[in-house]
């Protein structure tokens, strides 16, 4: 199984390339001369930052963490800064891991790729590629930060079913299957 192992990254962030509505989500890490870019799902990036935020805020209410563990990302450890050049993507994720690891006073993060099923032969666990990320946890709550900040910068919801706008507007469920948009006002279509 081939292993990105990074121990720590110099920098190691979620982007998207495109507009809202299209775009292509991206985890990159760097460090040492080299550059990982792993393509996944908003959704993706949605549960890792949530299920970060909640691994540290179970470290931080057990005080088993011998480093400090912020309650809030460090201000200055934010990077809103693009992803690197050139975003070449090594692999779909399809599952993740988190892990804290006690001894090291770090967080892991795992990204495997997406195991894709051949005509003849399926793909076996021990062939897919990994992305493995130890953070601190500074660093971690500020992977967080961009990470909730990339998917609330998609599309505006829609007023009455809160599903995604684009700009065309959308099918509205409560408008009975009539076109809604952020124009309308709740009536009866357009």
């Amino acid at each position: 199984m081939p292993v990105f192992d990074y121990d720590p990254p110099e920098r190691f962030v979620a982007g998207a390339v495109g507009q809202p509505g299209s775009r292509t989500f991206f985890l990159q890490a760097r460090g040492q001369g080299r550059l990982t870019t792993v393509a996944l799902e908003k959704f993706q990036v949605a549960a890792l930052a949530d299920r970060l935020d909640q691994l540290l805020d179970e470290v931080l209410r057990r005080g088993e963490a011998g480093v400090p563990v912020p309650a809030v990302a460090p201000a200055a450890l934010a990077d809103n800064a693009p992803l690197d050049m050139p975003i070449s993507e090594d692999f779909r994720v399809g599952t993740m891991a988190l892990a804290w690891d006690p001894e090291a006073d770090q967080v892991v993060i795992e990204a495997q790729e997406a195991e894709v099923e051949e005509e003849f032969e399926p793909s076996s666990s021990a062939d897919l590629t990994v992305l493995r990320v130890h953070i601190s946890p500074s660093a971690a709550r500020a992977f967080t930060k961009r990470a909730m900040a990339l998917v609330a910068a998609g599309r505006p919801p829609c007023p009455l079913c809160a599903q995604p706008l684009d700009a065309e507007g959308h099918i509205c469920v409560r408008l009975n299957g009539y076109r809604g948009s952020s124009a309308s006002s709740g009536g009866g279509g357009e």
